[in-house]
Formats: structure tokens, C-alpha cells, sequence
């Protein structure tokens, strides 16, 4: 069988947060031979080991606000944020305070448990750091979980965020290392993982997963999952993005993923790191509600909840609550339905 290379990350080996699972060591090819199981024979298997671990009716809800949108300087092909891109979105400042607890409240109210709080930068510069730490203390009083994503991370900037009271700190790899030179050359994936690698000395969470259907193949997808399965320990959340092709960028007209290749993809995250929460992410709004039941029961337990993820749309949450209601699925936290309720 053919077989990809990983990229060597012995060096993400930093202190290990007391809950974290011990890490099982995924070659590409083990992972290949998962996406290749019979679709019900793979879903059979994801679904027991997500029961092992996870109640399977509860879902875990997020919100994301962009705190700063577009002017980005890298030049990641599916990003309508990047400034190389002619359809990239208008660049605005950071968003005030004030601004960002309302936002926070509002997902807070409609149930969310988690708010996670994105910047368009490559880095944050250090007169920022004083703006976002401030934004996680203050969310965090509220009684959110906090999460950020400002691009790469100094030690120092990890270190500061973690003092801030930073829960998790959401970094992607994208893809597998040997396709992502075809959609990014602004940034290297070592430089991924050592930002990978600073959060996790800080103690932070780590919130890390990629993107589908860029035009991969499945080996590629397979090397994905083994990158994200083979750090030590694997990341506490694993966020799974269907491309969302926005006119504009390069990616505007690629071909869309098979959809069972996407439940594939979800089922195969669920077994490779079993007690992470695997997030049906970005292109959700694309899906139908048969296939994101599909994606549940492959194994995905958190969902990005509300209007909007960065600068693309997201289901609205009524029809969130609907669809769960239907699937008899409740929201991280809620108490079961009692037997009469159910009934009714």
C-alpha cells in the first residue's frame, strides 16, 4: 500500500494536561484502512467508540465571533480573510469590548457553553495582547468556556493567554503535510505545530483539525487524521471543516466532497482520538439535515452554533433546535428529557 510520510512531532511532547488520553501511534496506512472499512462497518464502530465515551444524545454548542475580520497577510487559498484573495472581505479593527460581551451574552442566552473569539492575523502584535486577554476574562466571568484563535503564538503570547484564563486555543493544521503547500505558502506547517507546541506548554486546551475537500485525495485526508491523532496528547477538540468555496478565492470552484467521504472523514476523527470533541465545523450550511444526522452518529458531538462562523453562514439556531429535538439530541449540560416529556 502506498504509504505518506508525517511530519516528525516528537517535539510536541510538552506538559501533559491531567486529563489527557494517552496517545496511540496511527501510521497513514492504518488510517487509509479505516476510511476503506464498508460505510455501515465503519459507522459501527465509530458509534461504539463514541458511546464508550460519550453520552451519544448530547451535543456540545459553540459560538464563534470574529473579533477582527479580513486584511489577513497569509495567503490560504479557502480564506475570503486573506488579502492576496480578490474576493477577500472588507478589513475591519478589533472589535470593541463592550462589543464582544454582548455577542457572548447572546450565544450564552441561547445556549451555547463555549465562545470562541477569532482574529484575521498571522500573529497577534503586542499592543493586542492587553485588547484579547482582557475579551477572555471578561467572557470567562461570564461562566463561557473561552476560546481563541489569533493565528500563530510566541510562548510569551500563550503564557499570557493562559494567565488571561484561556480555555482552549484553536489552531488548525489544515491538511496533510505533503498537500499543504498547494493551498498556503505564507506559512509552513512547522510553524503550526510550534504554535501547537507553545499552547500546550502553557496548559491551554488544544482546538486544532483542518479542512475537506480542498481537492485532496483520500490518502491525504488519512494523512490528515494521522497528524492530528499522532500529537502528544491529541487535541481536546477536534474541529472538522467541509470547504465552504467562496467566490473569489482559488478554491471558489472547487468540486464538493463526496458527502459520505465527509461522514467517513468524521468517523474515522471519532476512532483515531476517542474522547476528543469532534466539531461539525464550517459547511454545515451546506449540508442537509439526513446528512449532519449522519455526521452525529458517525461520532461528532459539538457543533458551531448560530448565525455566522468567520465570514461565512451558519444554520440558525432555531433550526439547530429543531433538528436536535427531532434526533432526540440535547445540548451539553441540558438534563435529559423524563419519560412523560418524551411521550408528549
Amino acid at each position: 500500500m502506498t504509504t505518506v510520510s508525517t511530519i516528525d512531532v516528537s517535539n510536541l511532547r510538552p506538559r501533559t494536561l491531567p486529563s489527557a488520553p494517552a496517545a496511540q501511534r496511527w501510521s497513514v496506512d492504518q488510517v487509509e484502512a479505516l476510511f476503506a472499512l464498508p460505510f455501515m462497518d465503519l459507522l459501527h464502530r465509530a458509534q461504539q467508540v463514541h458511546r464508550e465515551h460519550f453520552d451519544p444524545n448530547e451535543v456540545q454548542l459553540s459560538t464563534l465571533l470574529s473579533i477582527k475580520t479580513g486584511g489577513c497577510s497569509e495567503d490560504c487559498g479557502y480564506c475570503p480573510q486573506s488579502a492576496h484573495h480578490e474576493g477577500s472581505v472588507e478589513a475591519s479593527k478589533l472589535m470593541a469590548l463592550h462589543e464582544v460581551l454582548q455577542a457572548a451574552k447572546a450565544a450564552q442566552d441561547q445556549g451555547a457553553t463555549r465562545f470562541c473569539m477569532g482574529a484575521a492575523w498571522r500573529s497577534p502584535k503586542e499592543r493586542d495582547m492587553e485588547k484579547v486577554t482582557e475579551m477572555v476574562r471578561e467572557v470567562r466571568a461570564l461562566g463561557l468556556e473561552t476560546c481563541m484563535t489569533l493565528g500563530m503564538l510566541e510562548a510569551e503570547q500563550a503564557q499570557a493567554l493562559k494567565d488571561a484564563g484561556l480555555d482552549y486555543y484553536n489552531h488548525n493544521l489544515d491538511s496533510a503535510p505533503e498537500f499543504y503547500g498547494k493551498i498556503i505558502s505564507t506559512r509552513t506547517y512547522q510553524d503550526r505545530l510550534d504554535t501547537l507546541s507553545n499552547v500546550r506548554q502553557a496548559g491551554i486546551n488544544v482546538c486544532c483539525g483542518g479542512i475537506v475537500g480542498m481537492g485532496e485525495s483520500r490518502l491525504e485526508r488519512a494523512g490528515l487524521i494521522a497528524q492530528l491523532a499522532n500529537l502528544d496528547p491529541y487535541p481536546e477538540s477536534v474541529p472538522i471543516n467541509n470547504l465552504v468555496a467562496v467566490p473569489g478565492t482559488p478554491l471558489a470552484d472547487q468540486a464538493p466532497l463526496d458527502p459520505f467521504e465527509f461522514v467517513r472523514t468524521i468517523a474515522v476523527a471519532r476512532i483515531t482520538m476517542p474522547t476528543t470533541m469532534v466539531r461539525l465545523s464550517a459547511g454545515r450550511e451546506q449540508m442537509d439535515e439526513a446528512l449532519q444526522a449522519l455526521c452525529f452518529a458517525a461520532g461528532a458531538n459539538s457543533i458551531f452554533y448560530g448565525d455566522r462562523l468567520l465570514t461565512t453562514s451558519n444554520p440558525q439556531a432555531e433550526r439547530d433546535r429543531a433538528l436536535m429535538t427531532r434526533l432526540g439530541l440535547r445540548a451539553q449540560g441540558e438534563r435529559p428529557a423524563a419519560k412523560d416529556e418524551q411521550a408528549a
